[in-house]
């Protein structure tokens, strides 16, 4: 049995997609990340850095496993599905999944603090990181138009990026004008793996497919909490 430690981000939709696919048994444990819950004592011995996702595999004597990126990788080399086992196939998972971690997510995360959260609208901060969003997603675009996945077949590092990817709206970036991309995302939502993944917690609205008044709303929620010193570090 695996224990995942979680809340209802990129990161962490991840790894619960990633358990479904996989078909793995594991138990939901909620965070409240906006209580800073993920920095109380009992969870850093978990994870020292205070962040979700964060795994507990009971059935290799507790250990513990942090960081989105390496839990996937765990997962798939725990049950030898979702990445290749020989060498070339497994780089290019990994090459993907790396392109996810260094690109994708921070500069996502980036485009959602200065687009959704920061108190004042800072416009050159929006325009640099919604513009290299938009590069990134360019880069997966042209990848797609001659490859039905990023790394041969279905992998972690689409599951990485799709998590994120189908988060764009929230972003303020558009993809209408990426027939490719478009293409991936709808394929890989209509996997039932990943629509109970994506439950698991359910967002408190549903990033891809949301109005834009409801996410303004939810949008000065967030800011009003971030004015008041409430944190919602902790995974993106």
């Amino acid at each position: 049995m695996i224990d995942l430690y979680t809340a209802a981000t990129p990161n962490g939709h991840k790894i619960s997609i990633a358990l479904e696919e996989l078909g793995l048994p594991y138990s939901l444990r909620v965070l409240d990340l906006s209580a800073n819950e993920q920095k109380e004592p009992w969870f850093l011995a978990i994870n020292p850095n205070g962040r979700i996702p964060a795994i507990v595999d009971h059935d290799e004597g507790d250990f513990a496993v942090f960081e989105s990126g390496a839990i996937l990788i765990y997962l798939a080399e725990k049950t030898g599905r979702l990445m290749p086992q020989d060498p070339k196939g497994r780089s290019r998972v990994l090459q993907w999944l790396m392109f996810q971690m260094g690109g994708i997510g921070p500069m996502m995360g980036q485009a959602n603090v200065f687009y959704r959260y920061f108190p004042e609208k800072i416009q050159p901060a929006i325009d640099r990181y919604q513009g290299e969003v938009r590069r990134l997603f360019r880069v997966l675009d042209g990848h797609l138009a001659k490859n039905e996945y990023l790394a041969g077949d279905y992998s972690i590092a689409d599951i990485a990026n799709w998590a994120w990817v189908r988060t764009h709206n929230w972003s303020g970036v558009t993809i209408d004008d990426l027939p490719n991309l478009k293409r991936w995302r709808d394929q890989i939502r209509a996997r039932p793996a990943v629509q109970r993944g994506i439950e698991m917690p359910p967002s408190s609205f549903d990033r891809d497919g949301d109005s834009e008044e409801q996410a303004q709303a939810f949008s000065a929620k967030v800011r009003s909490m971030v004015e008041t010193g409430q944190s919602r570090s902790g995974g993106v």
